[in-house]
């Protein structure tokens, strides 16, 4: 019998799309939760290897050709299954003993994709730092590539550390958000220009990366432009870049100075935080929050500058070269490293 296909959107009666819709979203939601599932049950089984093997090595003395062994043995038994490396049961060794408490690894690190945990446990030495920045990958669901990124420039260690006047020029609690939305300092060094780039240089080379920027800025920016212009008494003005931040309901001002800080930056920012509310704040936004990113900073003078300013204005540094601290590097192999021995088994089925 001919398969006639399926019926023509003559024959839809009314309703059908939106519902069609709607279970769409279910089924998308549904394959979501699974894969969280999934990956939540994996993570917590290689951290019980890794335990195991831990305790064993402690007990009995075994030592590291064990874990070839061992390797050997679950390719052997599970081999559609490409997680059983030495190198990567060398990580599963490694993320028990970061993880003593099982605890956490239930309600915390095990709702990480393992790729994510790879990366914690290679970049990062301190336990404070690993679980921090599982605690923030978790909230604002970063990528692999989104987390390994904000360790490499030390999100975390720079937020709030910028000069402001934020607890005395804005009410608590949306103080305390405005401080954990800025940092210090900012690292453009994805902007791939020399260190004497000047002002408009990186304005440019900033909208051109936009993505990273607004990664760099951190969750809750959204870009509005850039040279915005303001008229005030009929001049002309306008503002380096614009912003509007989701969560704290307001316009942010960034205005960039490609040298030093100095007091008279802050009469400037002042002025446009006070243009951008007359002009484009409505009744539902809160007052508008200006940074001043500059090369370098005096922050006593800057604390200064700001502690009559009845605006409130962050100061902040920038960078445009950045690496990564040595500090921050363990011994364990890279990620790229167990990845290509993954494929290579994938491909061979070779013990690497």
């Amino acid at each position: 019998m001919k398969n006639s296909g399926p019926p023509s959107l003559t024959d839809v009666p009314t309703g059908y799309a939106d519902w069609l819709t709607e279970l769409k979203l279910r089924v998308h939601a549904a394959r979501q939760r699974a894969a969280t599932a999934v990956n939540h049950e994996l993570v917590c089984l290689y951290w019980q290897i890794g335990r195991d093997i831990l305790a064993r090595q402690a007990k009995q003395g075994w030592g590291a050709r064990v874990i070839e062994r061992l390797a050997h043995d679950l390719r052997t038994a599970f081999p559609e299954m490409k997680g059983f490396s030495r190198a990567n049961l060398m990580y599963m060794r490694a993320f028990a003993e970061a993880w003593p408490d099982g605890e956490i690894v239930q309600q915390g690190v095990g709702h990480l994709p393992w790729g994510h945990n790879l990366v914690l446990l290679t970049k990062l030495k301190t336990a404070q730092l690993r679980l921090a920045y599982a605690q923030r990958a978790i909230e604002q669901g970063w990528s692999r590539n989104a987390l390994n990124i904000h360790i490499e420039t030390r999100l975390l260690e720079r937020e709030g550390k910028a000069v402001s006047n934020f607890s005395t020029r804005l009410p608590a609690p949306r103080s305390d958000l405005a401080l954990q939305a800025i940092k210090d300092p900012y690292v453009f060094d994805f902007l791939g220009i020399g260190q004497e780039a000047g002002e408009r240089e990186i304005e440019a080379a900033l909208v051109e990366h936009i993505s990273r920027f607004l990664l760099e800025l951190g969750a809750g920016f959204a870009y509005v432009g850039r040279q915005v212009p303001i008229e005030v008494g009929g001049d002309d003005f306008f503002i380096d870049l614009l912003f509007y931040h989701l969560k704290l309901h307001c316009y942010v001002v960034i205005e960039l100075k490609a040298g030093a800080f100095k007091p008279e930056h802050t009469g400037q920012l002042s002025f446009y935080l006070t243009a951008v509310d007359a002009q484009l704040k409505s009744d539902q936004d809160a007052s508008t929050i200006g940074l001043l990113l500059c090369k370098t900073k005096n922050r006593v003078v800057a604390e200064y500058a700001l502690r009559d300013s009845n605006k409130p204005i962050g100061i902040a540094e920038y960078q445009l070269v950045e690496s990564l601290p040595k500090e921050l590097q363990t011994n364990l192999p890279t990620i790229e490293q167990i990845e290509q021995e993954l494929e290579r088994y994938q491909k061979n089925g070779e013990d690497a």
